[in-house]
């Protein structure tokens, strides 16, 4: 619904507007203001998104003001209220100066219902668009990575700060952290928010490529440097000329490699393997390792010179134990892609779960909860996430008697049930207190059966008329 107020003294433009504006669909509430004066004042006690004013009591005692300033007493009360002028055949020069001004366009009386339904509807765009743009305007985050920078945590947050300090320089930038922690995520955020966005971005796993060919695929070879090396082929430095060159796992590279790497870094020049031409390199390097590169420096397995050149700006990311304030969140961002993926409307997971995956210690990291709420999600049968799906060694953490149990030589199906057994009835306990032991209500809320309920409480052995209040007995 959008509010119109239209400033005219002609009764019959105001109807004419009116009856269109609640013609089928009503999408509109249109208001009459007969002078300015009455105008603004109905415009600050509830501000109009869209104002319709005859340009003739617009400009009344101040035909030579400009049309900009005429609107400043809108804007104090709705920055982004649209002014659209109304005018008579005869006075469209002004009215079209008053567009270059700042109006968002014109009327001509009488008002024709086509030329007004195309002037709401471009004007509806405009306002679109101008809410994006403030919501931008200086913002340093674009749109689409606003969910990857949103955190709880202390440490994130800064990490965050000091990607936006980094990003817009051509500074190498080192990122340390465990196996899956993000790091290929925030190379993405670092490039996208830098000069260098609308140039490539290369990724290379350093260590899932041989050590004889990874010279090959970081700077490229001339035809017949080697066995196979049929044809001359650009490296990574080539492809990603203007943009950024993410090295994952840097740590892993041979010594020659990093001889290479390393007069690039300090003169951005490289030849290509076999041959003789020195190539220029106008690349920003962005290098991952989950390797301590000062332990491999001390070793003597990694250079030192290479080291102090990667680590200018060093980002060490914490691993997802130590930021579980941000586990809800993260289940959510998940779930969202999930369901564009899979479309099965999963959009919540049930709390003993999630209480279960705070618990966890998550070895993983981020890479590892993705990959098991995928897992669970497909399993799901239900509109939430269930502990069916997830793994025993989350289970496992609804209950500390479990593991005790575990040592007592069960097997892993008696595991497992004990596990969905110990849940169940924490469940059931939490769901019969909540609607007060009644079985319709909890079994609704439970998305089963009052039938099913009933037997779950028969196999656990509980007895609805212990969460009955006593007003109900």
């Amino acid at each position: 619904m959008r509010d119109i107020l239209v400033l005219t003294g002609r009764s019959k433009d105001y109807q004419f507007i009116s009856d269109i504006a609640n013609s089928p669909p009503k999408a509109y509430c249109v208001r009459q203001a007969h002078d300015l004066e009455t105008a603004k004042e109905m415009h600050t006690a509830t501000p109009f998104d869209m104002i319709i004013a005859d340009i003739e009591l617009l400009v009344t005692g101040n035909r030579s003001k400009q049309f900009n300033l005429l609107k400043e007493p809108f804007l104090d009360a709705n920055p982004f209220v649209q002014l659209i002028v109304l005018c008579d055949g005869t006075d469209t020069t002004r009215a079209m100066k008053a567009v270059e001004q700042g109006a968002a366009g014109y009327l001509v009386s009488p008002v024709q219902a086509k030329e007004f339904q195309m002037l709401i509807l471009s004007a509806s765009r405009t306002r679109l668009r101008d809410f994006e743009l403030d919501y931008l305007r200086d913002r340093f985050w674009k749109t689409e990575w606003l969910d990857i920078i949103r955190s709880r945590n202390p440490g994130m947050k800064k990490i965050f700060d000091n990607v936006r300090s980094v990003a817009p320089t051509v500074a190498t930038v080192l990122l340390l952290g465990e196996t899956g922690t993000g790091k290929g995520t925030l190379a993405r955020l670092i490039h996208w928010h830098s000069e260098r966005y609308e140039k490539p971005f290369i990724a290379i796993h350093c260590g899932a490529i041989p050590e004889n060919l990874i010279e090959s695929e970081l700077f490229g070879h001339e035809k017949g440097s080697f066995t196979g090396a049929e044809r001359k082929k650009p490296g990574r430095f080539e492809m990603a000329e203007g943009g950024t060159l993410f090295l994952d796992e840097i740590g892993t590279i041979s010594p020659s490699t990093q001889i290479k790497l390393l007069q690039v870094l300090q003169d951005g020049s490289f030849t290509r393997v076999g041959g003789e031409s020195v190539l220029k390199a106008d690349v920003r390097i962005i290098a991952a390792t989950n390797a301590k590169l000062e332990d491999l420096v001390k070793k003597g397995e990694f250079r030192k010179d290479l080291y102090y050149r990667l680590n200018i700006f060093p980002i060490e990311i914490p691993p997802l134990k130590d930021r579980l304030e941000d586990l809800d969140y993260l289940i959510q961002v998940f779930l969202k892609k999930l369901d564009v993926k899979y479309g099965k409307g999963i959009q919540k997971i049930n709390d003993a779960v999630l209480k279960s995956l705070k618990r966890y210690d998550w070895p993983g990291n981020i890479r590892e909860l993705e990959n098991i709420l995928e897992r669970a999600y497909i399993l799901e049968r239900t509109k939430e996430l269930t502990p069916a799906g997830f793994p025993l060694e989350m289970l496992l953490s609804f209950d500390d008697n479990v593991d005790q149990s575990c040592e007592g030589m069960m097997t892993l199906a008696q595991a497992r049930q004990h596990a969905v057994d110990t849940f169940e009835i924490s469940y059931l306990r939490a769901l019969l207190a909540q609607t007060n032991g009644k079985i319709n209500a909890a079994a609704q809320s439970a998305g089963i059966t009052p039938r099913q309920l009933n037997r779950l409480l028969t196999r656990h052995g509980l007895d609805k008329k212990e969460f009955k209040s006593r007003q109900d007995i």
